[in-house]
Order: structure tokens, then C-alpha cells, then sequence
């Protein structure tokens, strides 16, 4: 038996979900369009572990949402799981966050595009299957009327993330299903995270650093 803490700080979202061999067992996040994360995280740790009677002495491991994303989102969380495992003694798992935000999307068949907002039409973004097999490498773009083209040709395509908006108004293409509402959870961040437990897909916890994909660039 597996408690992980599971952490998703990657946009507006915070995010906190508890986890027993990668099934949800409590949850906790706000789609505030603020980044709050700071005050927010680690009282929605606390609720997160009081409302499953669970203490911290008894987790297994802490997943985090690995980018790319918000620079300061990931920072924080980041921070505070590596911060965990230092006290507890306990393995760090990292997890994709465009793969995690994939799989809010059930479909058997076409592609998944996950965006994630970076600057002006410029989006994080990567290419899975229906079975969330990666098909295109992760990578920051900037979109014109003529991207993921060749997918959209071939097949229906799933655009979700808070980087679809801008690119809704430029696709006009009858393949292309927008999901603009959604961002990353920790709900998605759960199996993925039991799956790399069992392997022991661990992260070293004094030298990881979050997939950032750009360096930072101070607004």
C-alpha cells in the first residue's frame, strides 16, 4: 500500500490531491485566475491529509508536476515537494505536466494537444495518441492558422489547456475540438505517479529542477 501526495502548481491552478496506490482519496484545488500559491499550497496540504486521517509520517512519496509552465508556479511547487521528501524521508516523483493534462481528455481515437499559455501566441505544448503515446516532442511554438496541420488532416484533434483560447480563433479546421477551460490537476498527476512508484522512477531530490523550457523573463 502507497500514499502519495500529489502537488500541481503549474498555471493559476493550485492544486493538492492524496492518493493510495493511484486511486484519489481526497482533493483539493482552486481554478483562481491569481497565482496564490504561495498562501494556498500548504493549507490545502493540511486539508487534504486532516479530511483523509492521514499524517505526513505515513506518506510514501510526493509527486509534483514537473512543467513546463509557470515559472513561479513551478518554483513554489517544486520547493515545497522537495522540501517534503528532505523532512520525511521520503523519494520524489516528478511528472510531465502536458502529460498529466492529456489525460483529461478520454477519446478512442485522434490526437491530444495540450497547451499551456506561455506568451503573446506562444504556447507549451506537445502531440499524444488517444493511448497518451507522446507522438511530437514537447516544445515552446508559435502558433499561426497552419499548426498541427498535418494531425488535423488525419484525424480529429483535442486541443485542451489555457494556451487553446488563441488558438480557437485562428483553427478554423472541422477536425479541431477545443478545450479551453481546462488546466493541469493533481487528479491526472495520481496513477502516473503510482505507475513511476512501483517502478521506482525516482527523482534525486538535492538536483532536480523543474522543466521550465524557457528561461524566465521578468514581466
Amino acid at each position: 500500500m502507497a500514499y502519495i501526495l500529489c502537488l500541481e502548481t503549474s498555471t493559476t491552478n493550485c492544486s493538492v490531491s492524496l492518493c493510495k496506490d493511484g486511486k484519489v482519496i481526497g482533493f483539493k484545488e482552486d481554478y483562481d485566475t491569481q497565482y496564490s500559491h504561495a498562501e494556498r499550497l500548504h493549507q490545502f496540504i493540511k486539508i487534504v491529509l486532516e479530511d483523509a486521517s492521514i499524517e505526513f509520517k505515513e506518506l510514501n512519496a510526493i509527486a509534483v508536476s514537473k512543467g513546463p509552465g509557470s515559472y513561479t508556479g513551478l518554483r513554489i511547487g517544486v520547493s515545497s515537494a522537495k522540501g517534503l521528501c528532505y523532512g520525511l524521508g521520503i523519494p520524489l516523483i516528478s511528472i510531465s505536466t502536458l502529460h498529466s493534462l492529456a489525460r483529461q481528455i478520454q477519446s478512442d481515437k485522434g490526437y491530444i494537444v495540450p497547451m499551456i499559455d506561455a506568451r503573446r501566441m506562444e504556447v507549451y505544448s506537445a502531440v499524444f495518441s488517444s493511448k497518451y503515446i507522446l507522438e511530437r516532442s514537447i516544445k515552446a511554438e508559435i502558433l499561426d492558422a497552419g499548426s498541427y496541420e498535418s494531425y488535423l488532416q488525419d484525424d480529429e484533434v483535442f486541443f485542451i489547456g489555457n494556451g487553446v483560447a488563441k488558438f480557437a480563433e485562428i483553427c478554423k479546421h472541422k477536425n479541431a475540438r477545443f478545450f479551453s477551460e481546462k488546466l493541469p490537476s493533481s487528479n491526472e498527476i495520481a496513477s502516473l505517479s503510482y505507475q513511476k512508484f512501483l517502478a521506482e522512477d525516482f527523482e534525486d531530490v538535492s538536483y532536480f529542477e523543474p522543466y521550465y523550457l524557457k528561461d524566465f523573463v521578468a514581466g
